[in-house]
């Protein structure tokens, strides 16, 4: 007897006749719904891509957000603005540029500007990639939002340290320091190491190049601390000078000075006037201090003789010759002197001068305020418009006596200092080279030597034998500092760490994080 066949029960497909159940697609239609399926899995997986690399994740997050952030996970209006799936640095300013830097001290641009102080790299540029491009979020409560990976830096720089990294900029462009100063490292080293009783050298290099508590840096030269045991003893004085004649050329005794009542003259009243031998129309000092204020001002004089319309210049005690990252010095100096110049008003009674005295003492806490700002352009060419321009009414003779007088005012300074211009050139205290980089002395003083990196003046060889290098090599304008040769020797793929962020951070003054004033003050 025939069976009955079941409802849904199998057929036959292909030449074959294999069985297949009733309900099965049929072949055309099977393959149709395998290509649609594969494009909307292509779709989403496009999707899901570009959300998490583009779009910082605002869609599909990874993970929780980081402990810095994980405050704001709550409301993802926090961060992500409406209709916007990527996080603005808008967003990212609230919180770390309280009071909105106009230069960002966070941003961009501030990594442009990032110790160098060329302003030019201020414009904003469409290629600028916002924070989240380094800044991965959503990857978990421990992952360290900080920790920048080097491709992101390769995007716009170079490869590797190892291969297509520059050459240190003072080494590229041969930038020697100036002539400021005569000294030669190898003299100042062999007396250094007999009054320490030492012979070892590293320690006589520590006496003078004193390296801050982090290790990254070196306190700025300082002459008490560092020369005055050697130098301006007590028996140091100034050759005899002119205070008499009418032709001008001579220098102001302590007590015209005190009679004049000019600004800026508090300290004759605290002088000691037994420094002063007077013989017939000459007068000598002795002893002489460092930055002798009777010494300044008198050149400063004669300076203003020379050079009336020197401007800004007039308020320094040195020449304006700065490099643009010690601009600010140049402007703290000015400000200090005028600073002192109000002080010495402080004693007039008379109301009008009272007015403007605080009129003056507003203005200059305004400009020091101006000046402290890290990333505040400054323009050093204010100092700088004087000094080509002598005054023409004086005659070459003139001109002559007045150079002559500023050499012997200048003789106890000249031993060391460069003098021009009736001005002492500015010495560059800060040792302090690679401007754009870290460097810990502290991590690497273990491994290695200081003659080990630092051997472009020879030292050791004429420590030995008593000879005396090449003046040429052994000087103050020579900067004894290692080339990128030497660094990689130990940072390479094979030894110690070539990462980008080992010696570069992206952001010009971590210092700021700390700054209590970017959260405390109102905003203005």
């Amino acid at each position: 007897m025939a069976r009955r066949r079941k409802s849904g029960s199998k057929g036959s497909y292909s030449r074959q006749r294999l069985p297949a159940a009733g309900a099965y697609p049929p072949t055309d239609r099977r393959a149709r719904l395998l290509r649609w399926g594969a494009v909307a899995a292509a779709v989403v997986l496009a999707a899901v891509v570009w959300d998490r690399v583009a779009g910082s994740g605002a869609v599909s997050s990874g993970g929780p957000l980081s402990s810095s952030h994980a405050a704001f996970g709550d409301d993802c209006s926090n961060c992500h603005a409406s209709g916007q799936r990527r996080v603005t640095a808008e967003s990212c300013s609230i919180c770390h540029e309280k009071h909105g830097d106009e230069l960002g001290t966070f941003s961009f641009a501030a990594h442009y500007v990032y110790r160098s102080d060329d302003f030019r790299r201020v414009v904003p540029s469409p290629d600028e990639a916002p924070c989240f491009r380094c800044h991965d979020e959503h990857r978990g409560r421990h992952a360290q939002i900080t920790a920048v990976p080097d491709r992101r830096c390769r995007s716009c720089h170079f490869d590797s340290f190892g291969r297509r990294h520059p050459e240190f900029r003072f080494a590229a462009e041969n930038e020697p320091d100036d002539d400021a100063l005569a000294f030669g490292h190898l003299h100042h080293l062999r007396e250094v190491m007999k009054r320490l009783g030492s012979e070892e050298v590293e320690r006589a290099c520590l006496a003078c190049h004193n390296p801050r508590p982090d290790g990254r840096s070196f306190e700025p030269l300082d002459f008490d601390r560092h020369c005055d045991a050697c130098h301006l003893t007590a028996t140091t004085a100034t050759p005899g000078l002119p205070f008499a004649g009418a032709d001008g050329v001579r220098v102001a005794t302590l007590e015209e000075l005190a009679a004049s009542g000019g600004p800026g003259l508090r300290w004759v009243y605290f002088s000691n006037p037994a420094e002063f031998r007077y013989r017939g129309d000459r007068v000598v000092k002795a002893p002489v201090h460092h930055r002798d204020p009777w010494i300044l001002e008198n050149l400063r004089r004669v300076r203003r003789r020379l050079y009336p319309d020197a401007g800004l210049a007039d308020l320094l005690r040195a020449s304006a010759e700065a490099p643009p990252h010690r601009v600010r010095d140049l402007y703290r100096e000015a400000v200090a002197t005028l600073e002192e110049y109000a002080v010495g008003l402080r004693a007039r009674p008379e109301p009008a001068v009272r007015r403007e005295l605080a009129g003056i003492e507003a203005l200059l806490a305004a400009v020091g305020r101006r000046i402290e700002e890290p990333l505040a352009p400054l323009d050093e060419t204010a100092f700088l418009l004087a000094l080509e321009r002598r005054d023409p009414a004086l005659s070459a003779e003139e001109v002559a006596a007045l150079e002559a007088l500023a050499g012997e005012l200048a003789a106890p300074c000249s031993g060391c200092h460069r003098v021009e211009n009736a001005t002492i050139a500015r010495v560059e205290t800060d040792q302090r080279r690679l401007r754009r980089a870290e460097f810990d002395h502290r991590a690497h003083v273990v491994q290695a030597r200081c003659w080990d990196c630092h051997a472009e003046i020879p030292l050791l060889e004429p420590l030995e034998s008593g000879a005396e290098p090449e003046p040429a090599v052994d000087r103050a304008a020579v900067q004894n500092l290692p080339r990128i040769a030497v660094c990689r020797r130990c940072h390479n793929p094979e030894l110690a760490s070539d990462r980008c962020v080992t010696c570069h951070l992206f952001h010009p003054d971590q210092g700021r994080r700390a700054d209590l004033l970017l959260y405390a003050e109102p905003e203005t």
